[in-house]
């Protein structure tokens, strides 16, 4: 089984003084930008170079105000292949917080209790059963 670690996620309420923070005081480079006018958010991420692991900003346009315990949002690692990295650990009994119904990417939760987002290597997978008829089970 091959997996790559690919970001942690923190939310922002101020995403102009986080790009400050990382890339003049850290240093880092701002990889790429995604904003979501349906879904007021928009997704910053910053690595020391391209194609390093990177730091994932997320920022809800509504929302003000994060305590340290809703600040910190997830891990992500890209896999070879979702299904099988999946059936595995529920297996294993690790809880499914969203499965891989698209084929794509799920999120599961380590036994402290942090979201881990797992996203396949390239295209998404065909749908298969039974993630594509599973529901979610938790927040991520």
């Amino acid at each position: 089984m091959s997996i790559r670690y690919l970001h942690a996620m923190i939310r922002t309420n101020v995403p102009e003084a986080s790009h400050t923070f990382y890339t003049e005081g850290l240093g880092l480079i701002k990889t790429r930008q995604y904003d979501s006018e349906a879904g007021r958010f928009s997704l910053i991420y910053y690595a020391a170079e391209a194609g390093a692991p990177e730091v994932e900003l997320t920022h809800n346009w509504d929302h003000k105000e994060y305590g340290n315990g809703d600040q910190f949002g997830h891990l992500a690692f890209e896999v070879d292949d979702i299904y099988q990295v999946c059936q595995t650990l529920s297996d294993q009994g690790v809880t499914i917080l969203r499965p891989p119904r698209d084929g794509h990417m799920a999120f599961i939760k380590d036994p402290n209790g942090i979201s881990i987002e797992l996203l396949q290597k390239g295209d998404r997978l065909e749908s298969q059963e039974p993630w594509a008829s599973m529901e979610n089970t938790g927040s991520w």
